[in-house]
């Protein structure tokens, strides 16, 4: 599903003492099928970007476009059901979510309240059981027996066996290690070109977005500061750095040997492993002259 929000501004409180503006004047598009990263500081307006993505909140002004869904001031859906049915958002520490007394029943809540089948529910179950990493025989336990890493893995199946179209994820990797995170978001990537999903990842680590994601938005105090490929914004080191923003530490490193050696490698999102291969195939080049 494409994602469109046009010209949207949002103000909590509208017409009161306490009015605040937390987004203005917010255009952007997400490609069916794609991954956007969304990266900016405490109160840039990234939480209120993805309240508008299945409805918890509707534009002051603007349009938001989820597939066919229009979202504005004068255009609110009869039955935001529908909408939230193909929207899964996954917020920070989604294991502090679950309350049923079995994996199975904390799995199934979503889809039940959507009217899905009890038979079908328990196909997805099935299906999406090891495809989150867990194995089958967890699913009678209860989901507070389980360490924080698979909690958290069955919160996002919970999300998944709805069967979105769009995944939200907010800062899906917050308090895990760094094995941990590298095998969430691995996961989620994973899943996202298999079921063709689009994605949009809320996150503070460059790292990530430079790794997984298709383009980028930088908000900025409730604006949008800048957006483009990774490329093309971690090009950008000066206008990131002015606020507060930093390159991911792969491009710093390119940077700093093109300065030091004179030999620029060109950033194509390589992984650290490509990049030593490469100055490797540099350094043999340069002894055999």
């Amino acid at each position: 599903m494409d994602i469109t929000f046009k010209n949207v501004t949002y103000i909590y409180q509208q017409n009161t003492p306490f009015a605040h503006k937390a987004i203005e004047d917010l255009s952007f598009h997400v490609e069916s099928g794609s991954i956007l990263a969304v990266i900016g500081h405490t109160g840039s307006g990234k939480s209120t970007l993805i309240q508008h993505l299945n409805g918890l909140s509707v534009p002051t002004e603007g349009e938001v476009s989820i597939g066919e869904y229009r979202l504005s001031k004068d255009h609110k859906l009869k039955d935001m059901k529908e909408l939230r049915s193909r929207v899964g958002v996954v917020f920070q520490y989604p294991e502090h979510q679950l309350f049923e007394e079995t994996v199975a029943k904390d799995i199934a809540f979503g889809p039940q309240n959507f009217d899905v089948p009890e038979s079908e529910i328990n196909r997805r179950i099935k299906e999406i059981i090891p495809a989150v990493g867990l194995p089958e025989s967890i699913l009678e336990r209860s989901p507070f027996d389980l360490s924080g890493g698979q909690m958290r893995r069955v919160a996002i199946a919970g999300v998944l066996a709805v069967k979105p179209d769009v995944l939200v994820l907010d800062e899906p990797t917050a308090g895990l290690d760094p094995r941990g995170q590298k095998e969430i978001m691995d996961m989620f990537y994973k899943l996202h070109k298999e079921q063709g999903l689009t994605t949009v990842l809320v996150t503070h680590s460059m790292e990530d977005a430079l790794k997984y994601a298709d383009r980028i938005l930088i908000l900025n105090k409730g604006t949008k500061f800048m957006e483009g490929t990774p490329e093309e914004v971690f090009e950008q080191k000066e206008a990131l750095q002015s606020v507060q923003l930093d390159v991911p530490e792969s491009v710093q490193f390119l940077s700093k040997f093109e300065k030091r050696f004179g030999h620029a490698i060109p950033f194509q999102k390589q992984s650290v492993e490509e990049i030593a291969q490469t100055i490797q195939q540099i350094i043999k080049g340069a002894e055999s002259r």
